[in-house]
């Protein structure tokens, strides 16, 4: 079911400083900053060949990301996403194993403009989960 990783995500609370040390300190190549409203982030990709680090900075007062920040106010790592063939069969043979998706259970238009859907962290090890359809 699993696919590539897709990217790591970093929840940081300055963008513009996290896009200086990927940037300046380690040379990497940054995309343009990305105001994801309905996720409540704005959002950069670092292109480190083989995968994705995504750096999201809280967007607005209702931010999802908001509290995780707040306690983690130097950053940290926040998710990792994975791709998959058909989110919808991904999504349904979890329900069925037992993990719950959060939010509505409907995937969502994510960063790369594919529908993403995040996983319980409690059911995946501590880890939040992204499912991206490729």
């Amino acid at each position: 079911m699993l696919g590539r990783l897709n990217h790591v995500a970093i929840a940081v609370p300055d963008l513009a400083a996290a896009i200086a040390v990927y940037r300046d300190t380690l040379g990497a190549k940054v995309s343009a900053p990305q105001a994801l409203p309905e996720h409540g982030v704005t959002v950069v990709f670092v292109d480190v060949g083989n995968t994705k680090i995504e750096l999201l900075e809280p967007l607005g007062e209702g931010s999802t990301i908001a509290g995780f920040v707040a306690k983690n106010p130097a950053g940290a790592m926040h998710h990792v996403c994975y791709e998959v063939d058909n989110i919808i069969a991904a999504r349904d043979r979890l329900v069925a194993a037992g993990a719950r998706v959060l939010g509505d259970g409907k995937p969502k238009t994510g960063a790369h403009g594919k529908p993403v859907l995040f996983l319980h962290p409690k059911d995946f090890l501590g880890t939040l989960v992204e499912l991206e359809q490729v």
